[in-house]
């Protein structure tokens, strides 16, 4: 390998140094050897070279190119686009708090995926942006809360058709969960639209999705999964819980409280409706490695929105703030590859919650709290991501 490597460069195939062409200048980037004696560059002078950002999502770190997000493992001969892994012909690595991946990407990726905007001259080593187009180009026009078009949010009101989820001790007759979760989803869809915001709906009627596939409608275009439910106590074995309300959200995560794990099994009854097959991504040996992913990447943007929730909905609330709980076999959530988050609306077992919940004016409140969180959530995904450089409006 270290002989193919010396070969390569005496050819001039893989020079010392890569040129990267822009409008705004040329940059020249020091082209390394990883230990086996194959070409790499530092990420860092590379996307500030062409405008770009790096951030670190648990395990992996993205690269945002040309507002692309080019995903890597360090020590994984992989990336991920758009929710699919492609393969390199070598690791990327880290040394110290600095990533390096292969002049493949340079020469190749970069290139065959942007195509429109660089080009790699291989005999002068030259990554060249073609025209001027990425930096004089008028930035989008923003939405009049600050957004950046093109935002999707996925709603999915729990459960639906055979499945009631719970009855409802203080509901009317007739009336369970997955009544006032559509009644809610469906305002909710209503306020998103309003401030901007593209929704998918996993249900719009009585009818059951399959759990597992809700929240994967939630795809590499979409920015956020929000799951509604409706809490209860088992009121044979609780006596104190007419006093028991409030609101919480549930992520997935390692922190099992009790409470979590209680929410996780009344959720996961519903798994009862799929088949055995689907029930092995939940408990099954693929459940631990998709779990891990989601963890993995997105826990923290996951809990944010969770967190942005709970403070929006704690005003209006007639109930107790309980705060974002992680769970990690919440199955509506487990099979995800976005962020997402699972909200308790109140508790059909209280009855200031069942009215409230009831409440056409309640429904309402929720529902713009919610769409008021998570336009503040996507607010600071745009900044963090670098989407909002120069500040609103550019």
């Amino acid at each position: 390998m270290i002989a193919l490597a010396l070969l390569l460069a005496l050819s001039g195939a893989v020079p010392s140094q890569v040129v990267v062409a822009t409008p705004r200048g040329e940059t020249r980037l020091s082209v390394t050897t990883d230990a086996d004696g194959r070409p790499m560059v530092a990420a860092y002078p590379l996307t500030a070279a062409l405008a770009g950002t790096i951030r670190r999502d648990g395990a992996w770190i993205t690269l945002v190119i040309s507002r692309q997000d080019f995903a890597f493992l360090p020590g994984a001969p992989l990336f991920r686009l758009n929710d699919r892994l492609e393969p390199l012909a070598v690791p990327t690595i880290e040394r110290g708090d600095s990533l390096f991946v292969p002049y493949q990407f340079v020469s190749e990726v970069l290139p065959r995926y942007l195509g429109e905007l660089y080009k790699f001259d291989r005999v002068a080593g030259r990554l060249v942006q073609l025209g001027t187009m990425a930096v004089t180009a008028p930035a989008p026009k923003r939405l009049p809360n600050g957004l950046l078009p093109g935002h999707i949010v996925t709603v999915d009101a729990g459960h639906g058709g055979a499945d009631p989820g719970n009855l409802g001790r203080f509901f009317p007759r007739g009336v369970t969960e997955k009544d006032i979760t559509l009644q809610v989803a469906l305002l909710l869809q209503d306020e998103l639209q309003k401030r901007g915001i593209t929704v998918r709906m996993t249900r719009t009627t009585d009818v059951r999705p399959n759990l597992l596939q809700r929240a994967p409608t939630c795809d590499a275009s979409c920015d956020l999964f929000v799951s509604l439910h409706v809490d209860a106590l088992d009121t044979d074995r609780r006596r104190d819980y007419r006093s028991v309300n409030g609101f919480s959200t549930l992520i997935i995560g390692e922190e099992n409280s009790a409470d979590a794990a209680r929410v996780a099994r009344t959720e996961n009854e519903a798994l009862r409706f799929e088949s055995e097959q689907d029930q092995d991504l939940v408990t099954g040996p693929l459940a631990f490695i998709l779990k891990d992913l989601q963890m993995n990447e997105y826990l923290r943007e996951s809990a944010r929105a969770g967190a942005l929730m709970q403070t929006h909905l704690e005003p209006v609330h007639p109930g107790t703030n309980r705060g974002v709980k992680q769970r990690n076999d919440l199955a509506v959530l487990n099979t995800g590859r976005r962020p997402g988050v699972l909200v308790e609306m109140g508790y059909s077992s209280s009855p200031s919650d069942a009215k409230y919940l009831m409440s056409r004016e309640g429904q309402r409140q929720i529902a713009r709290a919610l769409a008021d969180a998570i336009v503040d959530y996507l607010l600071e995904f745009e900044w963090k991501s670098g989407a909002r450089a120069g500040g609103p409006g550019r």
